[in-house]
């Protein structure tokens, strides 16, 4: 066959991630001139950074790709993509996909950070209110058909306002951005946390520090929202050290990677009334362990990595994003999010 070819790998197991039949037919209408699109039948996971060993289809298919879009891509898929020049990601986190061969490579890679940022963002501030409004008391009165208004009135009552809170952001991109934006709109003041300072002070923060900044300023805070990249310096990067410095009243908030987290840590802190509470969308394996102590606190909120979840919404913002580089790629522009593979992100 003639023509280049984008290889769409995208139909994921899970029917919300897979792409819809108005989002081929749109990638058909929109493709520039000369090409020709495969889409891929097999299913594909869309967990994590990406799904694990290939099927038949999608390795014979990448042969002949230059153009590859999926979650991610796996190492023997990428081996087995000699024309490919070009690398899309419907996810955010690329950790997996930075193998040596992909690092050491010309091929361009391009994630979907910012996509998600707005259910994400809505989500952590759903979570952060949770706590800071008692509804871990409720909740757990209501499994008893309890009517106390105790631990709402006594004297040492947790409940608070918003604009009570200091709000440390770790990751100021499109994520950490749109939660600051949030949090700052219903009155909380938000600083942010990033790998480059002099890049300036976005939106909805009040200021920005430095990684190297972050021991001093966590007994400051009572709110720490993870939302950076998973990278060799944000890995570990909450420690039970780090956790020791957080006041009694904070509230710490992962929708970011798992392994960012010292989960038994806050497990411990959380139990003995160390720490106010938890809001856990990722864990360090995946699904939680039912055994993990996580699960009985009632001050931590569980939920199943499920944060970016917006019906309708994902595949009209992702398709805008690869239809928008497709056309950049083929004129020879910048593209939008081209992963910088020595930095993680």
């Amino acid at each position: 066959m003639t023509g280049r070819l984008l290889l769409a790998d995208l139909n994921a197991k899970s029917r919300n991630w897979a792409l819809t039949p108005e989002g081929e037919r749109r990638l058909r209408d929109e493709a520039p001139p000369g090409w020709r699109i495969h889409f891929v039948r097999e299913t594909t996971s869309s967990d994590g950074d990406g799904p694990p060993r290939p099927g038949d289809e999608v390795t014979n298919a990448i042969r002949d790709a230059e153009v590859y879009a999926g979650f991610g891509i796996p190492r023997p898929l990428f081996l087995e993509g000699a024309r490919l020049r070009w690398i899309h990601s419907a996810a955010a986190g690329v950790g997996s996909a930075l193998y040596p061969e992909m690092v050491a490579s010309d091929v361009l890679f391009t994630n979907s950070a910012g996509i998600h940022a707005i259910p994400i963002a809505e989500y952590v501030v759903a979570g952060v209110l949770h706590f800071l409004r008692g509804l871990d008391f409720a909740i757990d009165q209501q499994r008893r058909a309890e009517w106390s208004k105790t631990p709402f009135v006594r004297e040492d009552a947790v409940l608070r306002e918003m604009d009570s809170v200091h709000a440390l952001v770790v990751g100021v991109g499109g994520l950490g951005g749109e939660t600051a934006k949030r949090l700052t709109a219903l009155g909380a003041r938000c600083t942010g946390v990033r790998r480059r300072v002099s890049a300036g002070v976005p939106e909805g923060f009040a200021r920005v520090v430095g990684l190297d900044a972050l021991d001093a300023e966590l007994p400051h805070h009572d709110v720490i929202v993870l939302a950076a990249p998973l990278t060799e310096e944000t890995n570990g990067l909450l420690t039970a050290a780090r956790l020791d410095l957080l006041p009694r009243s904070a509230i710490v908030v992962n929708v970011a990677r798992g392994a960012m987290l010292d989960e038994d840590a806050l497990a411990e802190r959380i139990a003995s009334g160390r720490l106010r509470g938890a809001v856990l969308d990722v864990f360090r394996e995946e699904p939680l362990a039912s055994t993990s102590p996580l699960w009985q606190l009632r001050q931590v909120l569980v939920t199943p990595h499920v944060s970016p979840v917006s019906p309708g919404r994902f595949w009209p913002r992702q398709l805008d994003l690869l239809i928008d580089n497709w056309h950049r790629y083929v004129k020879g522009e910048p593209l939008k999010n081209l992963v910088d593979k020595s930095a993680g992100y």
